[in-house]
């Protein structure tokens, strides 16, 4: 039975930070107790355990742009974060964890604003048959936790355009994310902001669960454990080096002929790459697989890796220099 609530928010938008704040807690909530935690994160899309980042959205364009790529402890799909969105987790104890509790509170503090939301079969929360919450789940022992998203005034433009994925042929053993019809609050409540959402969540907290609500600080917390997590959460090895593995086939014909590059990812690196060519100089094929085998499968390093072919014969240059040129013009 839970007879100790707890509160706290994030004082700041960083996703791996505000993540390895929610790992911390997760191993410390305390047996009776259940933690109510609020976060934000800027220009973000945060993936699933078990997704191929690659397949969910376009890496280098989001990283290009500012912009960050996390990846969660729990399973579900792709979600893209910026200010206009307010991120909530509940911590606690395997014997005390009701989703369906969990859930009322979120419909309560909605329905402060004259909103009525509903659960869905997939354990989003929806308004007239669109969703403003997607939620996720993730266990480990008796700890549990169930988070979420609340759309108060999501850029929802920015959103499509990262998490739509336009590349050829990519054949991934990843989760896929399911499309859904999104609405945020504020097209209901135009004068909602995020601070009005937190205090009416932490109002309902106390009230669906018939205790006061404990404040703590970010400060309260073990700094030094919560920037080690950080580090692991924003590594290369968590974000993109999962054992996930994928085939992606990249092809375009220039003027000297047609060429396809078959690659086999493993843990975010190159395994092997089977190259296809009808051009006159097919040497080529055979060289850009010792450049890059091994490499991670990110644009600049691959680019940069084959920069470093040289041919006695002009033609072969040119045609290195035009295969790096269309690989740093496509979006990864």
């Amino acid at each position: 039975m839970i007879n100790k609530l707890t509160y706290i928010e994030s004082d700041q938008y960083n996703p791996y930070k505000n993540l390895a704040v929610e790992e911390y807690l997760f191993f410390r909530c305390q047996k009776e107790e259940c933690i109510l935690y609020l976060w934000q994160n800027q220009h973000t899309i945060v993936i699933g355990r078990n997704q191929n980042a690659w397949a969910e959205c376009l890496t280098e364009k989001l990283e290009n742009d500012g912009g960050f790529l996390a990846r969660r402890l729990s399973g579900g799909g792709a979600v893209y974060h910026d200010l206009g969105n307010l991120n909530f987790t509940f911590l606690v104890n395997k014997e005390n964890y009701n989703v369906d509790k969990q859930l009322e509170v979120i419909q309560k503090a909605v329905a402060k604003f004259g909103v009525r939301a509903e659960k869905s079969g997939r354990n989003d929360i929806l308004i007239d048959g669109r969703k403003f919450s997607g939620n996720a789940f993730y266990k480990d022992g008796d700890h549990c936790y169930h988070h979420g998203t609340i759309m108060l005034d999501v850029k929802v433009d920015e959103m499509s355009k990262y998490l739509t994925v336009s590349k050829e042929k990519l054949q991934s053993k990843g989760v896929s994310s399911v499309k859904s019809r999104v609405v945020n609050i504020k097209e209901l409540v135009p004068d909602i902001t995020v601070d009005r959402m937190k205090e009416a969540l932490k109002e309902a907290f106390s009230e669906v669960y018939g205790e006061k609500t404990d404040v703590i600080k970010m400060d309260d917390l073990d700094q030094n454990k919560v920037e080690e997590i950080t580090d692991r959460l924003k590594s290369w090895e968590w974000r993109y080096g999962r054992k996930i593995p994928f085939n992606e086939m990249k092809s375009r014909r220039f003027d000297w002929g047609q060429i396809s590059l078959n690659f086999y990812v493993q843990e975010g690196r190159v395994e092997d790459i089977i190259v296809y060519t009808d051009a006159l100089k097919p040497a080529i094929a055979d060289e850009i697989p010792k450049y890059l085998k091994g490499l991670k499968y990110k644009k600049d390093v691959i680019c940069t890796e084959l920069g470093l072919f040289w041919s006695e014969e002009e033609v072969e240059n040119k045609m290195m220099k035009d295969i790096i040129e269309w690989l740093k013009s496509l979006d990864w």
